[in-house]
Parts: C-alpha cells; sequence; structure tokens
C-alpha cells in the first residue's frame, strides 16, 4: 500500500519506520523549517531503528515537496504535536482525492476536527475518511537525524475514531497489519479525552521547575519527576477529566490503568505505577520548560477541557489552577490564547448529546 506520513518527528519517523518494515511503500513530508530529519533520511534511504521495533525501514521519499509526498497515496497519516495539524491540513487542502484515508495520530485533543477544517472539509464529508488516535502507538526519541529508539509500541489501549463514526471499523481494518491492537472508540469525543498527555506532562513539569531550569533537564522526567505528591496532582486532574466524559455518556479510563493494558505500566496508581512504569523507563526530562509539555499539553489540551467541561457544566479546578500557574511561569495567558478550544473546532454550540455524537 502507497502511504504518507506527514511529520519527520520523532512520531512520524516511528510510523514511517513501522509502516515501511512491513511493506508498504512509504513517503514522508515536512516543512522546509525541519530540514535534518527529512535529508538523512533522504540520504541513507530509510530510517534506522532500535528498541522494541529494530532494523531497517526503507522509505520511498523523503522530502519538502507536498505533490510528491501525496503522489499515489491510499492512507495518510498526520503525525505531530497539537500545533502541527491545521498546518499539515492546509497543506493538503485540495490535494486529497476522493477515497482516501487520513489518520491524525494523536488526536491531541480534536485533532480530526481541526484537520478537517484546515483542508476545507466539512466536518460530515465522507469522501475523505478521516480518523484520529488517542494516543501516539510508540514511546520514541528521535536519537540522531535518521534514527529512533523506541521504549515501547504499544500492546493495547489505543482507541480509533472516525468522523464520521461509521468508518471506524473499515479504517482499523485497512491499517491492521501494521497495528493489529487498535482499538475502536465510540468518537472523536473519546478518542481526544482518552488522551493524557495533559493530565501527566504539565503537572510533573511544574513541580519540577526548578529542576528543569537549574539541570537543563538533566533527570529522568517519570522515575525522578513523579514523587506520591505529584501523583496526587496527576490524579485529581485525571479525576476531572473523567468527569467530563461521564457528562458526556463516555468512558474514559484512569490513565494508570490504560497504562497496563499499554505496556507502558506494572501498577494502576498514579506514583510509583509511573516511576516504575517499564515504557518509561529511561526517558529524560525536557531542557527547557518551553517546551511541548506546558506549550502544547495546556495551551492545546488543559485549555481545551477545561472550556469543554465549562461548556456542559462540569467543573475543573484543578485544570484551571495548572493552566493559570503554567501561564504565570510561562509568562503568557494560554488560556486567551484559545489555541484549540471547542470555539475553534466549531462544537461549542453543541449539547452534550451532539457532542457525543460526533
Amino acid at each position: 500500500m502507497h502511504i504518507t506520513v506527514l511529520g519527520a518527528g520523532a512520531g512520524g519517523t516511528a510510523v514511517a519506520f513501522d509502516c515501511a518494515s512491513h511493506g508498504h511503500d512509504v513517503r514522508v513530508f515536512d516543512f522546509e523549517q525541519f530540514p535534518d530529519n527529512i535529508a538523512t533520511i533522504a540520504k541513507q534511504g530509510g530510517i534506522k531503528a532500535e528498541g522494541d521495533i529494530a532494523g531497517f525501514g526503507p522509505i520511498a521519499y523523503s522530502g519538502h515537496d507536498i505533490d510528491e509526498a501525496l503522489r499515489d497515496a491510499r492512507l495518510i497519516y498526520v503525525v505531530g504535536p497539537s500545533y502541527s495539524t491545521e498546518p499539515f491540513g492546509k497543506a493538503v487542502a485540495g490535494k486529497l482525492s476522493a477515497g482516501q484515508t487520513v489518520v491524525v495520530t494523536p488526536s491531541s485533543c480534536g485533532g480530526a476536527l481541526a484537520f478537517k477544517r484546515a483542508a476545507g472539509l466539512t466536518l460530515d464529508d465522507e469522501s475523505i475518511r478521516v480518523a484520529e488516535t488517542s494516543t501516539l502507538h510508540y514511546a520514541v526519541r528521535l536519537t540522531e537525524p535518521g534514527k529512533i529508539r523506541v521504549f515501547l509500541k504499544l500492546k493495547a489501549g489505543n482507541l480509533l475514531a472516525a468522523l464520521p463514526g461509521t468508518h471506524t471499523g473499515d479504517i482499523l481494518a485497512l491499517i491492521a497489519d501494521v497495528y493489529p491492537s487498535m482499538e475502536p472508540a465510540d468518537s472523536v469525543l473519546q478518542t481526544s479525552l482518552q488522551n493524557a498527555n495533559p493530565i501527566i506532562h504539565p503537572a510533573v513539569t511544574l513541580s519540577n521547575a526548578a529542576r528543569v531550569e537549574m539541570t537543563g533537564g538533566d533527570f529522568l522526567f517519570y522515575e525522578e519527576g513523579v514523587s506520591d505528591s505529584v501523583g496526587r496532582l496527576i490524579e485529581a486532574l485525571d479525576k476531572e477529566r473523567i468527569a467530563i466524559g461521564r457528562a458526556l455518556g463516555i468512558a474514559i479510563l484512569p490513565d494508570p490503568e490504560i497504562g497496563k493494558r499499554q505496556g507502558y505500566m506494572l501498577e494502576a496508581n498514579y506514583g510509583s505505577g509511573y516511576r516504575k512504569a517499564p515504557g518509561f523507563l529511561g526517558i529524560g526530562a525536557q531542557p527547557q520548560l518551553d517546551h511541548r509539555y506546558l506549550n502544547e499539553d495546556v495551551g492545546y489540551g488543559l485549555v481545551f477541557m477545561s472550556k469543554l467541561g465549562r461548556q456542559i457544566g462540569v467543573a475543573t479546578p484543578g485544570m484551571d489552577a495548572v493552566i493559570e500557574v503554567a501561564s504565570i511561569v510561562m509568562a503568557r495567558d494560554y488560556r486567551a490564547e484559545a489555541l484549540r478550544t471547542p470555539e475553534s473546532l466549531g462544537i461549542s454550540n453543541h449539547s452534550a448529546k451532539e457532542l457525543a455524537a460526533l
């Protein structure tokens, strides 16, 4: 199958490697401001990987020409942080063909909705099937251009939903050779809310802010950054996320519970569960506070969840506190920036019933 991967960060590189290793013809695109990994993949003709999945995955094309990257594509993966979804959508606007399938992975709260709007597609457009996943299917880092270390490829617990949901089963079948453990979600609100990065990353980062700044992130993010008190903060935010889902009639699993299913964790608790998690062992902290753990997970994640909670009458005092503290620490107003909200996704006037049906 001809597959295009939009995004050459660690996640996109992992998706491209995995698909290529399964025999697919894979093309990789990223914007010109991100040349290093793209150029190295092109020069060496593929991607090197070590860890949970390993080897060399041949790549048919790696470059900045979106038309060349999309040539003959049947399946397109959009892989990157929240702030890359709209630019990728705009890059392919008017270039997609009927019958193609797009998977935004991870959703990062409303990814399929954001992509469709950016690509000029209506939410009910079915000529091009668009779906999203609740999380990235890998714990992965780029170790050098053209090479990744995969700490974990998920064993279960990654959800996929199409928009509209009638196509979820067909898309799962299409990607089953590479992702046999991917599971169907009830809606894109379920995939969006099951994403726990906004619950974990800001709590750990703010609790270790001085350590990040004083050491340049020279510590292990989970093993050394999650004490029991930090775990209680994560748990408080997680309970609010679950409450939002409950008000929508959507079952959201506690993060340690789904973490065990995914293969990340051995213990279903918010303290030692993270410290001893095999899928998190060896993952270092970020080098500075100006990083996606705050800019994405607060600006796009917690702000979205908080505003969604307010829309359906669910209080989120913990989330609101973290948004406020992060804004003070980073000298910016994440809530006012409104980078991703129900308003920006066109769903701010939906009732709880209408939201759950997306």
